[in-house]
């Protein structure tokens, strides 16, 4: 397939509305009715990479990463495999096409996307496929980048790029091409939501939180961790959503410290449960939602102990959560963390989510000076609220996460399954 790189987006885009009652639609939704108009999603998303790239005086951007490639395409091919090798890239250009090289000639994945004005086959050059020809076959890939620069960037031989191995920087290097770091440009753009995309996390969130609820049914003694968890996977796959970031679900005296992923451990009866979502649901958007519960009971004093200091730092940080409000405020006003359990505590008490976990990170207050970076919570961001309770050699710890949407005048929760009560 190759688009007349002369045909104006928004005329592309009319005509495409013309021949479809719907937009086009890809991948695992292709057959559901979206809740939003996906091409007006796909030009948001476009546009929000081409003004980063104007803003830092770039020809062009170069994305491997296939959660940046779908960002700005839409278009999808195998993601996880893609992640794995360099595969398949699309270069946008700041005043040009969008140009996608595919892994093969499968010119019907992007059938239909306003965001692709040319498709090519790849050459790829990694070493699977290259083998011994590798650095060969990277400079006919580079040479083929270079013509579009040529063509399309003038003078400017500014590239930013946000995933390549040294073999394909080095072959776009020597024909004179200034690299910049392409990740950048992407954190930034994916960070600001529009009213579209938060349509879609919402359709995720439901997904995900179907899934939740069937879990929390399933929930008895003798059943284990991995079968709890393959209730989630299953609901995700079936209702249209794509994949699981993280297996991360553990019970018992596994849920401290965290970051256990599921195992073949039977679930007892008053175990602690804890699970944290990392779903990819339906239209590539993350799920990312914590929640702990209490196999078969009520709770202990400790299990409730420990749950209502993850809620109140749950909820003191999520009030934190205001536009205008900095990175570094938001750390310095953050629940105090007890001593008792410092040593366990998140790596992070806010981060950003879209396609996945985004930019920004903030750490707590301690870890700010070494660990954080300055910026401004912005409307239109889509935050998760992180918490992690267990006391250092205690036998269990709780896991609870929010997602929060930054509006002009203050937040709103989009994540909305129920808490414990009986463990507050």
């Amino acid at each position: 397939m190759s688009i007349r790189s002369d045909v104006t987006e928004s005329g592309r885009h009319k005509r495409l509305k013309q021949r479809n009652a719907a937009p086009v639609q890809h991948g695992a939704m292709e057959y559901s009715e979206p809740p939003t108009d996906l091409d007006d999603v796909r030009l948001y998303r476009l546009n929000r990479i081409r003004d980063e790239l104007k803003k830092h005086d770039y020809a062009g951007a170069l994305l491997f990463d296939p959660l940046n490639t779908r960002y700005a395409t839409d278009s999808t091919n195998m993601q996880i495999w893609c992640m794995h090798y360099e595969t398949r890239c699309v270069l946008i250009m700041a005043d040009g096409p969008v140009v996608l090289f595919d892994y093969a000639n499968l010119a019907h994945l992007a059938e239909g996307l306003p965001t692709i004005d040319e498709y090519r086959v790849m050459n790829v050059f990694y070493y699977f496929a290259a083998g011994t020809s590798s650095e060969a076959w990277a400079k006919k890939f580079g040479q083929q980048i270079d013509d579009v620069l040529e063509k399309h960037g003038g003078a400017n031989r500014r590239l930013a790029v946000d995933r390549l191995s040294h073999v394909g920087i080095d072959a776009l290097r020597s024909l004179g091409i200034e690299i910049f770091d392409g990740q950048e440009v992407t954190e930034i753009a994916r960070s600001i939501k529009s009213a579209g995309e938060v349509r879609l996390m919402e359709a995720s969130i439901d997904v995900c939180q179907t899934g939740m609820t069937a879990m929390q049914e399933s929930l008895q003694a003798g059943i284990t961790e991995n079968a709890l968890w393959a209730i989630l996977q299953e609901a995700n796959t079936r209702l249209g959503g794509e994949w699981l970031e993280t297996r991360l679900l553990s019970s018992g005296d596994r849920t401290n410290p965290w970051f256990r992923e599921c195992s073949m451990r039977t679930i007892e009866d008053g175990d602690m449960v804890c699970f944290d979502t990392d779903l990819i649901g339906p239209y590539g958007y993350c799920a990312d939602i914590s929640r702990a519960w209490v196999c078969g009971g009520n709770g202990n004093d400790e299990q409730k102990r420990l749950y209502r200091y993850a809620y109140e730092q749950l909820q003191h940080n999520i009030e934190l959560l205001k536009p205008g409000a900095s990175f570094r405020d938001v750390s310095m006003q953050s629940w105090q963390i007890p001593p008792e359990f410092s040593r366990n505590t998140y790596d992070c008490i806010v981060h950003g989510v879209g396609l996945s976990d985004e930019w920004p990170s903030i750490p707590c207050a301690r870890d700010f000076d070494d660990l954080g970076y300055d910026g401004e919570i912005m409307p239109g961001m889509v935050l998760a609220a992180e918490s992690y309770i267990g006391t250092e050699g205690g036998a269990e710890g709780i896991k609870l996460e929010q997602m929060i949407l930054i509006t002009e005048s203050g937040n709103r929760l989009l994540s909305d399954y129920p808490f414990e009560k009986q463990l507050l």
